[in-house]
């Protein structure tokens, strides 16, 4: 791992903790992950359109986005806070009644991130490619359960 990479990871793993404490209120909660959801999905969609041929695929490009997406897939899910739950957001309500499944599914995002970054250092469209699709279907596995349309 470079040491940008470690640095970058222990950012995330260190801010996601700290994040949770410093909510002062439930919307800041919702924003916390709301915005590192849509970040995380900015980059995530830059290496779909390269791995479904939308636009060239550039190696370099393709490593700065997967190694985004892995830093902020640890993030969003310290702002599923239990005061949150309230509050009107795209959250179904499943997804505070399943709390284990949940946890379960952004493991395995998180999981899959890993492998997604793994794939884009290689330097091979093949191996983003088939990264991308097993992450984006961890991605739509949990909006298909716990987010709202």
């Amino acid at each position: 791992m470079k040491a940008s990479h470690a640095l970058m990871l222990s950012v995330a793993l260190l801010s996601a903790g700290a994040a949770q404490a410093q909510f002062q209120k439930p919307e800041d909660a919702v924003k916390y992950r709301q915005s590192a959801l849509s970040v995380m999905g900015t980059h995530f969609s830059r290496l779909g359109a390269m791995a479904n041929g939308k636009v060239p695929f550039d190696a370099q490009k393709a490593q700065e986005d997967a190694a985004v997406v892995l830093m902020l897939s640890r993030l969003p899910w310290a702002g599923f806070t239990p005061e949150s739950q309230k509050l009107d957001s795209k959250a179904k309500p499943e997804l505070w009644s399943e709390t284990g499944k949940f946890k379960a599914g952004a493991d395995k995002l998180v999981s899959a991130t890993v492998a997604l970054d793994a794939a884009a250092r290689t330097g091979s469209l093949d191996a983003v490619k088939k990264s991308f699709g097993e992450a984006a279907a961890s991605c739509k596995a949990c909006h298909d359960s716990y987010k709202s349309k």
